[in-house]
């Protein structure tokens, strides 16, 4: 398929023929590009996709941000957390069709009709970018440590092979399934994604319930043994648990897919696969965060699996479950990046699409993306950076903020007081977790080998 660009209008004429033109050429764009390829998905993927989106890596962290925050601080944060989010994404789905006859399929879309062409272009893409990459980056370093994790349970004597090389194992699988053409062709990979995510978070709830029922924790207070450690540690741990709440960045995209008629606009379907994924990760990450801290104490690693080693077979089953499960992740949050890429491309730099160009531009991305999770395999830090950095923005105030400039709510409602609350809470994490976060990438980075 092969486009070419029309020629300069001279007169009405030739303005009318160069406007069918380009409106034709970009419903063929549309055709191609990943996200809007296809829109014939069901109520049910939105579900699955949302549960891969949000129940991935941050889960597994949620027990050490307890051991960060404490017992009364954590749940508060991880409850506060969930609602706001809630209802920030019940703020997207809803202003996916807020304009009468046009669909808003893409964040900087969104962005776009609320502070204007290129102001909110440029506000929303980069943040939604740095969401994608920065979960990809977390999802490569997981799947290398929890493929590592369930060899060496199986078979102790390969404890001597390096994770670089689960890292770079990981990416190669990333490297195929990377050609699925568009967002529905890969929901088969996301349910079984997000059927894994809710199995590992029982396993690691059961085991740590059971681990817990042998000893007693030495301390349940926090980390830090310093005023300065405990805030910075507060702070990593607040990034935590923002980062546990990400799908945001891929709910307009995943709406995209979903067929909208006025009969039955696509927000019905897609806001009650909304409320089922909400469901199970309040489940999961109450189960997850209680058990794992309660276990553990103050002790518990930044991956909560790792604390668990009996019963291997077990544990071995689980960490290779979260290992199909960012599998799974990694590429709902690629095909925003990949339809960014492509769109770029095409449009912008008038390259023709095809399989080729396809081939070259993922294939650069995931090997990125595997460099950066080799230099910098710091789980629970890269957790608290990026989760602070990027996701409060995209998760927490971004969407109430379109929501206050294009519904215009009665000052002092209801969804005026909603939306101030979630953008202070908001800012405040943006601000506060990166600095926790990159403490504890600094700290770690003392004791760590380069490609060890």
């Amino acid at each position: 398929m092969t486009y070419h660009v029309p020629p300069p209008a001279d007169d009405e004429e030739n303005r009318g023929r160069s406007t069918e033109n380009t409106n034709t050429r970009e419903m063929d764009y549309n055709d191609w590009l990943p996200v809007t390829a296809s829109r014939e998905a069901k109520w049910y993927y939105s579900a699955f996709h949302n549960v891969t989106a949000m129940v991935g890596a941050g889960v597994l962290g949620l027990p050490f941000a307890m051991s960060q925050l404490g017992w009364a601080p954590g749940l508060i944060a991880i409850i506060m957390s969930w609602a706001i989010t809630f209802y920030s994404l019940w703020q997207m789905v809803q202003l996916h069709e807020a304009v009468p006859g046009k669909r808003l399929d893409r964040y900087p879309e969104l962005g776009q009709e609320a502070f204007g062409p290129r102001l909110g272009y440029w506000i929303v893409l980069p943040q939604q970018l740095l969401v994608q990459i920065a979960s990809d980056i977390v999802y490569n370093v997981t799947g290398g440590k929890s493929l590592k994790k369930f060899v060496e349970l199986l078979f102790p004597n390969l404890e001597h092979i390096r994770q670089t090389y689960y890292i770079l194992g990981f990416a190669a699988l990333q490297l195929v399934l990377s050609q699925s053409p568009d967002f529905n062709s890969i929901k088969i990979v996301s349910l079984l994604a997000a059927l894994m995510s809710f199995l590992y978070s029982m396993i690691a709830s059961v085991a740590s319930i059971a681990k817990g029922t042998q000893h007693h924790p030495s301390s349940y207070g926090v980390r830090g043994d310093t005023v300065a450690s405990i805030v910075f540690d507060a702070f990593n741990g607040i990034g935590t648990i923002a980062f546990a709440f990400a799908g945001h960045s891929v709910v307009l995209e995943i709406q995209a897919t979903i067929p909208s008629t006025p009969e039955i606009p696509s927000k019905k379907p897609m806001w009650k696969g909304v409320v089922v994924a909400y469901l199970i990760v309040i489940v999961c990450y109450l189960f997850v965060a209680i058990s794992g801290f309660w276990a553990f104490g103050d002790l518990v690693e930044d991956d909560v699996l790792i604390s668990l080693e009996r019963p291997a077979w077990l544990i071995a089953a689980a960490n290779f479950m979260v290992f199909i499960h960012v599998i799974g992740s990694y590429q709902v949050f690629a095909m925003i990046v990949f339809d960014t890429i492509e769109s770029y491309l095409v449009k912008t730099l008038k390259f023709t699409p095809s399989t080729m160009l396809r081939l070259v531009a993922r294939s650069t991305y995931v090997a990125l993306i595997c460099l950066i999770a080799v230099c910098i395999p710091f789980f629970g830090g890269l957790l608290g950076f990026f989760g602070g950095l990027v996701f409060s923005s995209t998760s927490y105030f971004l969407p109430c903020m379109i929501w206050l400039i294009m519904k215009k709510p009665k000052r002092f409602s209801i969804h005026w007081f909603c939306s101030w609350a979630a953008i202070v809470t908001g800012v405040s994490i943006a601000i506060l977790a990166p600095i926790g976060g990159m403490r504890h990438i600094i700290l770690s980075a003392r004791t760590y080998k380069l490609f060890s």
